[in-house]
């Protein structure tokens, strides 16, 4: 087992009517001023929106609000919230939505904490933020696990380049998770949130490390929770003990508890990561469930043994010991199947993608040849097109 540091300083309150208590809360900390921030006309239509000003009034917390996140969160977006705060004299961002408002947000505050730095800095590793903004969530869908963590995501419209980062900054100071706020996602929503879930533990699991015991038996059951709570929710999308799986789940996924002692680096995501940036249609998870399946197959043979604990643990495949490989290609196989039993793809070609943008794919992930990535088998190039080409799939 590697040194670790776990850190997971967020306050979560979780359960039925929890998003009640968010002008309460915010009190507690003696905010004045905040900016609301959220996405489409869904937060409005469900009166969620209004529910929540309705809230800060109640306790006087003045508040200004700004909609329109879009589902792979835009540099565009953040940098009007940054000079909104700053007009405004924001003390902090309270993000009503899913991983992309959340991720919006962290934006917002990195930016407005550090106003000499342009924030697209900070995610091209040029720039470390100093302080940012305190960020408060109310959760609306169960997938990016942002919410308790210290990652945030945004795309560039020029040149269609998605970049992440990783920051102390990005911790959000509480997360309000009330499962039925989940009820009305979409059953594509709730499929491509159950496969982000998953990945961000696998991505974990497939990473570098021995003796880690504690941390396997921990990311194999949450990965069989959802498993099965993501098939019940699929079926019921009203049933609160499945909702409430999933939120816990995509809350622990991505805290680093599922890979304390281990290294890793998130591979697929990278590559998935181009793909939606060139491709801002395409949902986040639907990107991973069609990528995943090649990428494993690919790496496969440089980890079975990996592999095929992965089959017997999660998946319940017999261990054939003469034959390694055949079960970890079992357990592949049972993940893929799963990932289609959601009517999620398992290839680009259902994804619409063109064979023809493969190469740029592969050519942006590198970074334009700045980068190999690291892992079970380190990816360079030729191999990053040799996925993104087997993800096609069979014409």
């Amino acid at each position: 087992m590697d040194n670790f540091e776990f850190y997971a300083p967020t306050r979560m309150i979780f359960g039925k009517d929890t998003h009640l208590q968010v002008g309460k809360i915010i009190k507690e900390y003696g905010f004045k001023k905040v900016l609301v921030h959220f996405g489409g006309n869904s937060a409005k239509k469900s009166g969620l929106l209004d529910t929540v000003l309705q809230a800060l009034d109640q306790e006087g917390i003045a508040y200004v609000t700004l909609g329109g996140v879009q589902a792979n969160p835009t540099l565009s977006m953040a940098r009007q919230g940054i000079e909104l705060c700053k007009k405004e004299g924001v003390e902090m961002v309270l993000a009503v939505g899913g991983g992309s408002v959340i991720d919006s947000s962290k934006c917002i505050a990195d930016g407005v904490g550090n106003p000499d730095v342009d924030v697209w800095k900070f995610f091209t590793k040029e720039a470390v933020p100093k302080k940012a903004l305190p960020v408060g969530t109310i959760l609306t869908l169960s997938a990016s696990g942002s919410e308790m963590s210290n990652s945030c995501v945004i795309t560039n419209e020029e040149g269609g380049l998605k970049r992440g980062f990783n920051s102390v900054t990005h911790r959000p100071l509480f997360s309000i998770c009330n499962p039925e706020l989940t009820y009305t996602v979409s059953k594509f929503q709730t499929g491509c949130g159950t496969v982000d879930i998953m990945m961000h533990t696998m991505e974990r699991y497939f990473g570098l490390g021995e003796g880690t015991l504690v941390t396997d038996r921990i990311a194999e059951g949450l990965l069989k929770s959802v498993i099965e709570a993501g098939k019940i929710a699929d079926q019921e999308p009203c049933n609160y003990e499945a909702r409430a799986n999933l939120m816990w789940a995509g809350s622990l996924s991505h805290n680093d508890l599922t890979h304390a002692g281990r290294s890793f680096f998130m591979q697929v995501h990278q590559l998935e990561h181009e793909l939606s940036g060139m491709y801002p249609r395409i949902a986040h998870g639907a990107g991973l469930s069609a990528l995943w399946p090649s990428w494993a197959r690919y790496v496969c043979p440089s980890a079975v043994e990996r592999f095929a604990q992965f089959a017997v643990r999660v998946w319940n495949v017999e261990m054939d010991f003469e034959n390694p490989m055949k079960t970890a290609l079992a357990g592949i196989q049972a993940t893929e199947d799963f990932f289609a039993s959601l009517d999620m793809p398992v290839n680009l070609r259902q994804l619409e993608v063109s064979p023809d943008a493969l190469d740029e794919l592969a050519e942006k992930c590198t970074f334009f040849g700045k980068r190999t990535l690291p892992g079970l088998k380190v990816l360079g190039k030729e191999d990053i097109l040799a996925i993104y080409r087997a993800a096609m799939g069979k014409g």
